[in-house]
């Protein structure tokens, strides 16, 4: 057996031993445990069902062989070829398929998201492609039947947006999500532009996986300075008449997060502690990054606000995504949402790249 096939071996007994775990009566009394191999089943099925479809393929091509080489009748060896033919083909395809589903994951991927856009270069039409940004992503967050709550936003005075943080809870939000991260671009001809020229504006955009309270270690007493203030709206002006805008000073870092989005403080402070995780959790995994100088450096970018990833020309009815020359046209569906095309080739190329690393020749120094 190749070790493919010994993994695969060793990962179908491991199913099977998770699927008997998960049939005991005291696990079903115990929630935590329930959640734990249930997410673990479900990580583990769609291999174990694909390496199942492998051997019965094997075992018919087996069969097919035999009676390709061995039946005298003419007629039946040409049968066999052909059935040898299609079963090798779909054995290609699966072992292809069980390849990618073996690459590492990001143990992040299953998690939620939180989402931060902020209108970049371009005054006020940069804020409202940043409120443009901030409808899309909901409107793909409710075709996913994930559940979006805008955490904080900074609005301008006719409609723009300065800063939104935006929260996505959902299986799978992170791993589709992530590939959002950079510079987004627009050209058109703004509401305000009497003149009729184009013009091009950015916003960014930072993607993050929530974080857990238990995975960033945060001492309140020592590390954090909260200033609560009076909330206010567009052109500063009071919304409610209570101090419940939260703005917390991350010491050692100099991170600072602020949430008004809510008139409970309570609300408020634990909103922006989950922003702060995320964003200490963000700069680890940059600083894991760049410390590795082996690190993959993939097409699809790091989601740095450098980045410039995305163009959305709207004489041209074009959106391009520079990380992998993709355009697509129908502009109006995707600004309401219809990323999935865009989405599923920047997955699909991720992929390719990361098995191309996993069959890479390493040199020797």
């Amino acid at each position: 057996m190749s070790e493919l096939d010994d993994r695969l071996a060793e990962l179908a007994l491991q199913f099977d031993d998770l699927q008997a775990q998960l049939a005991l009566p005291e696990t079903s009394r115990d929630p935590d445990a329930i959640r734990r191999l249930g997410r673990e089943f479900a990580r583990m099925e769609p291999v174990v069902a694909a390496y199942r479809r492998l051997l019965d393929t094997r075992l018919e091509l087996e069969g097919a062989r035999e009676m390709r080489d061995a039946d005298a009748d003419e007629e039946v060896r040409s049968m066999a070829r052909e059935e040898v033919e299609g079963l090798e083909q779909t054995e290609t395809r699966l072992v292809e398929e069980l390849k990618v589903l073996l690459l590492p994951r990001d143990p992040a991927d299953d998690g939620n998201v939180i989402l931060e856009i902020r209108a970049g270069a371009g005054g006020e039409e940069a804020a409202l492609f940043a409120a443009e940004l901030l409808r899309m992503y909901l409107r793909y967050a409710e075709r996913h039947h994930w559940t979006p709550e805008v955490m904080s936003v900074n609005e301008t005075g006719i409609g723009g947006v300065k800063e939104a943080i935006v929260q996505i809870a959902g299986d799978g939000a992170y791993s589709r999500l992530k590939f959002e991260g950079g510079t987004h671009r627009v050209q058109r001809v703004p509401a305000t532009e009497s003149s009729g020229r184009t013009h091009t504006s950015t916003a960014t955009v930072v993607v993050m996986p929530e974080v857990e309270e238990t995975e960033i270690q945060i001492d309140e007493e020592r590390d954090l300075r909260i200033d609560v203030t009076r909330s206010s709206g567009p052109g500063g002006h009071s919304v409610n008449s209570t101090d419940s805008a939260f703005r917390i000073t991350h010491l050692p870092t100099g991170l600072v997060v602020e949430i008004q989005d809510e008139k409970s403080q309570h609300k408020n402070k634990a909103k922006a502690m989950a922003v702060l995780r995320a964003r200490l959790q963000d700069a680890e995994r940059r600083r894991q990054r760049e410390a590795d100088s082996a690190a993959r450096r993939s097409m699809i970018g790091s989601g740095d606000r450098a980045d410039k990833i995305r163009t959305y020309n709207f004489p041209q009815d074009r959106v391009t995504d520079h990380r992998v020359n993709v355009d697509l046209s129908s502009l109006p569906r995707v600004m309401d949402g219809d990323l999935d095309r865009l989405i599923d080739t920047l997955i699909t190329t991720d992929q390719a790249e990361r098995l191309a690393d996993l069959v890479e020749p390493t040199t020797e120094v």
